[in-house]
């Protein structure tokens, strides 16, 4: 599926503020199939645009705007070629009680630990042995979170923003993507299933219904041994598909915050962000 993506962010300041420095975590990456062939990046004010890869391999753009401004526009466009690769929701990948030596394997190790947006407690555990009671296998008992979070938590935009705690999101019981996201990627480490935080986008064809596409998305990629990392939608109950655009990943959001920067001047400001996800005949 070959997809176009516009992702605009504004800023406008109730002053001008100035310093104003930069990272753009937007770019697809082209990787297990993904392919993106053409990405722009566009600043208003202009600005001088550098590129480095960070500990995790996402492509980040930075920028600095030292001049006084009242309003910045971060604008993306990318043209990203998708690729299904789902996988056969019986298979025996590896029984649970085997997993103890994959803390032992290093691109596993950061994703079985708790991270600053994740909290690997009591309750979340309690909530994992509920959700895979029944489960022996590692793929079985991801699939098993994936659904319990969907049947049991609401899509509610309105419930949360980036700062709500995973705790109030278990409690309530409601959130976003984001918020789906993070509570799969505790549940299964506290089961000892490696599991990280992937950002993107999805698109919502004319006979989908998908939620997530007004905005950028989340979901979590499970490690299985002997196949590598396997993305679970949480927010959809699906496995990620053609329909995914992914741009990287990290422990949990903090890590690939799509737009993040600090400046000088008054704190006062309003932030609005637009995505379009088209397919392209």
């Amino acid at each position: 599926m070959k997809l176009s993506v516009v992702h605009r962010t504004r800023y406008d300041y109730a002053a001008p503020v100035r310093a104003s420095f930069n990272e753009a975590r937007l770019q697809p990456i082209s990787q297990d199939g993904q392919e993106c062939h053409q990405f722009e990046l566009r600043i208003e004010p202009s600005a001088t645009i550098n590129t480095y890869y960070d500990f995790y391999g996402n492509i980040v753009h930075f920028f600095e705007r030292a001049e006084p401004h009242q309003n910045l526009i971060i604008e993306s466009q990318s043209l990203v070629t998708t690729v299904s690769r789902l996988l056969d929701e019986n298979r025996e990948v590896m029984p649970l009680g085997q997993l103890q030596g994959l803390a032992m394997v290093e691109r596993c190790f950061d994703f079985l630990q708790t991270s600053t947006l994740l909290s690997l407690d009591t309750e979340v555990w309690k909530l994992a042995m509920d959700a895979t009671a029944g489960c022996r296998d590692i793929w079985e008992a991801s699939l098993a979170i994936m659904r319990f979070i969907h049947t049991n938590f609401i899509y509610s935009p309105e419930a949360t923003d980036v700062n709500t705690p995973m705790s109030q999101v278990i409690q309530m019981r409601k959130g976003v993507c984001q918020d789906f996201a993070h509570v799969m990627i505790g549940m299964c480490r506290t089961l000892k299933i490696p599991a990280r935080y992937a950002s993107g986008y999805i698109y919502n064809g004319p006979h989908d219904h998908l939620n997530g596409a007004q905005a950028s998305h989340a979901w979590c990629e499970v490690f299985l041994p002997g196949i590598g990392w396997q993305g679970l939608d949480p927010t959809n109950n699906r496995q990620v598909d053609e329909h995914h655009v992914k741009i990287g990943i990290g422990r949990d959001y903090a890590d690939i915050i799509p737009v993040k920067g600090h400046y000088r001047g008054t704190p006062q400001k309003h932030m609005t962000v637009e995505v379009a996800v088209a397919l392209v005949e």
